[in-house]
């Protein structure tokens, strides 16, 4: 009999014991990063996240010649100079939000009596999808809990979180139990997390006279394929809004990073720091509420770029809004996702008593021949 093809990736177990205690994991995923703000450390991860078919919706046969001999021949030089510009001292800004994050997430489980293990792993680049679930089972994980560090679905990134889990539990012999979650766009911690944030930083820093809320562009093509992500997108910005209680001319949406010739979503972000000076706006507020991390998009598009487009087209106060960052409400909101969709999974740690059963139940297994 032949084996399915699926069958020969199956990797050995080996670290499965009898009386193992098996616990209750939490996989956090985001975008990735390069590895240094350097061309060649561009091209390697520009050459994965493009090559996504899940990313780029264009047949391979035509796509394959444009991404290897123009764009990873000519955008990796210009990429590392914008990622060198936002460097932090401890690495790309993505990935150490994204660490603190878990830490501050880990501490709000532990301080309402939650004992899961948690890790970061990233769609593209380090730390791996694939090898994260391989520590996290090795860990004794033998319940995981997905969460995609995208507020709003779009197949082009929560989808291919999804994808990656899949085929990295499809090697396992003895995968985890898995839950994932699609998104928490409408998220009532996620609202108030937002919310603090923007009023903090008015009362560090005024008001202006319009909030733009920037989310990340995708294809218009998208959005007639059935794609929610438009629709999530202003529903975040409507609660965000309500939140706030801004009245209807006091707040827009818009859409950056279009990449591309096609149409993406509109109205661009690009498009509206050119004409809102002539539209009576000169100070304008922008805060991003598709990132939960500050990161190349952030702080360098929309903080040097944005600042630099508005302030030319006539605009006289730029204030770009952070991301929730390693903040306490970040730590809270995580938390409380978490918590939420952990609904009946034992996470209450383990009592002596259970570790004596657990004990029990190791050397009756022995007793009947189990290998130890």
């Amino acid at each position: 009999m032949t084996l399915p093809v699926s069958a020969a990736r199956v990797r050995d177990d080996t670290t499965y014991r009898h009386g193992n205690r098996l616990r209750v994991g939490v996989l956090f995923v985001n975008l990735g990063t390069p590895q240094a703000p350097s061309g060649p450390a561009l091209r390697r991860y520009l050459k994965e996240f493009l090559s996504d078919p899940r990313v780029v919706e264009i047949p391979k046969l035509i796509w394959w010649p444009i991404l290897n001999l123009i764009i990873l021949n000519t955008r990796p030089k210009k990429s590392a100079a914008k990622y060198a510009s936002v460097w932090m001292r401890e690495g790309s800004p993505l990935r150490v939000y994204s660490e603190r994050q878990l830490d501050l997430c880990q501490s709000e489980l532990v301080r309402r009596g939650l004992d899961v293990e948690i890790a970061l792993a990233m769609r593209y680049g380090e730390p791996s999808i694939d090898e994260t679930i391989q520590h996290l089972v090795a860990k004794g994980v033998d319940r995981l809990l997905v969460l995609p560090l995208y507020p709003q679905y779009s197949a082009s990134t929560t989808a291919t979180v999804f994808d990656r889990v899949f085929e990295s539990l499809a090697t396992l012999r003895n995968p985890p139990a898995l839950r994932t979650i699609r998104h928490f766009h409408d998220h009532p911690s996620y609202i108030s997390a937002l919310a603090s944030r923007v009023r903090a930083h008015w009362a560090a820093h005024g008001r202006g006279d319009l909030l733009l809320m920037s989310f990340h562009g995708v294809p218009r093509r998208s959005l007639l394929k059935g794609d929610p992500y438009h629709c999530e997108c202003y529903k975040t910005a409507r609660l965000l809004a309500a939140e706030l209680g801004l009245p209807q001319d006091k707040w827009r949406v818009s859409f950056q990073s279009r990449f591309g010739p096609a149409e993406w979503l509109k109205p661009y972000t690009a498009e509206q720091f050119e004409q809102l000076p002539a539209q009576g706006v000169k100070k304008l507020d922008v805060v991003c509420p598709g990132f939960v991390s500050d990161c190349l998009e952030t702080l360098e598009e929309i903080s040097m770029e944005g600042r630099e487009d508005f302030l030319a087209a006539g605009g006289e106060d730029f204030q770009a809004i952070a991301c929730l960052n390693d903040s306490s409400e970040a730590g809270v909101m995580l938390a409380d996702l978490v918590q939420q969709e952990l609904a009946g999974w034992p996470t209450a740690g383990e009592t002596a008593e259970q570790q004596a059963d657990r004990m029990v139940g190791r050397d009756r297994a022995f007793e009947l021949g189990a290998e130890r």
